[in-house]
């Protein structure tokens, strides 16, 4: 293996392996007439990768179409959210494979036969981890392809990767608003208490959602298990689906609810349902519960280099730093950095994009 590691911490965990064909991926060469076959190991790894969460590309210096229709006969093609069939340098195709992934090239691990063709990978993304041929068998038995915790969604995550490359095909062919295109999807949220299942995934949106999160704060599985088994508090789990498919758990909210004065301690939503209108959906809600309640609602903001967003979706549903008496009922935040943002509710009407689907919060769990 190639590629520079910190000797004090583990190494990150990889999101997306990219295999070599010929005498990697199977045994033999396809264009020389080969009868190419993949060992059962390989196929193992092939298989839990993908039950972890990992995806997997392609990199081959082959034909195009009798490569693919190979990996079909092999039963293996559809484990492959990307594959770059062709002649040009591998560093090329690993590197389009990670900006159509929008994954870092740290997260990358490429496997190959060839150590030129490892060394000139390794040269110019010197970040993505290399690994021989001889090595693919045992890929799972490294720190690096263990997730510390495996999702619902994780498991599930290659079909939503491929789920939302047939949403990008149909949005880039759409004549019209984009407004059409989103009521076409047939979008639905559902906005509902967590469960204890759900802590994992929520605790990987703290962590992982940087545009969408309105404090940049990381929840653990222990923080979220402790408020869940607090009554005054609210954690929340939304998840998202469309005529695609599912797109599992999309965010996460934390509430306080008091008599006069609801605090939104925490919203996140991931980065890939912005465009659905996710965030302002939740907001939007959030304000007409609290307009039920007939309580005020501050919600903690906390600026970072990435979210933007999150403010602006805050801004247009109507929180302003304007001073209330109510703010005098909030301990006061830790650090200086947070800001508290305050709404004097009203109702807001139903989306007109999406269905939604959610728990009363004024109701009693």
């Amino acid at each position: 293996m190639s590629g520079p590691q910190p000797s004090d911490q583990p190494p990150p965990t990889v999101k997306c392996v990219v295999w070599d064909l010929d005498n990697t991926l199977w045994k033999g060469t396809l264009l020389e007439g080969d009868d190419v076959a993949v060992d059962s190991r390989v196929r193992e790894t092939v298989l839990g990768l993908d039950a972890r969460g990992i995806l997997q590309a392609v990199a081959s210096k082959n034909d195009h179409r009798p490569a693919w229709q190979r990996l079909e006969d092999l039963g293996l093609a559809e484990y492959f959210v990307q594959a770059r069939i062709g002649w040009g340098p591998k560093s090329a195709s690993v590197r389009e494979i990670a900006d159509e992934l929008k994954f870092a090239p740290h997260t990358i691990a490429f496997v190959d036969d060839q150590p030129a063709e490892r060394a000139e990978v390794a040269f110019h993304l010197p970040q993505v981890r290399c690994y021989p041929a001889e090595a693919a068998a045992g890929l799972l038995d490294l720190p690096e392809f263990t997730p510390a915790t495996v999702t619902v969604d994780s498991r599930r995550r290659r079909q939503m990767y491929q789920a939302n490359a047939r949403r990008q095909a149909e949005q880039e062919s759409f004549e019209g608003p984009s407004q059409e295109f989103l009521r076409s999807l047939d979008l639905a949220m559902e906005i509902r208490r967590a469960t204890h299942e759900d802590l994992s995934r929520m605790e990987e949106l703290t962590l992982r959602t940087s545009q969408m999160n309105a404090t940049g704060v990381h929840y653990s599985d222990a923080d979220l298990r402790a408020l869940l088994d607090d009554a005054r508090h609210e954690v929340l789990a939304v998840t998202m689906s469309d005529r695609f498919g599912s797109h599992g758990a999309v965010g996460v909210a934390l509430v306080e609810r008091g008599p006069s004065v609801w605090h939104l301690k925490l919203l996140a939503t991931s980065c890939r349902v912005v465009s659905f209108g996710a965030g302002a959906t939740v907001l939007n809600w959030l304000v007409g519960e609290a307009a039920a309640a007939g309580a005020h609602l501050i919600a903690d903001f906390r600026p970072t280099a990435r979210n933007r967003v999150m403010e602006v979706a805050y801004r247009f549903a109507g929180f302003t730093d304007e001073l209330c008496a109510c703010l005098a009922q909030l301990s006061q935040p830790e650090g200086g950095q947070t800001q508290r943002l305050h709404i004097t509710p009203a109702p807001r009407p139903a989306p007109e994009t999406l269905r939604l689907t959610a728990v009363a919060l004024t109701a009693a769990p």
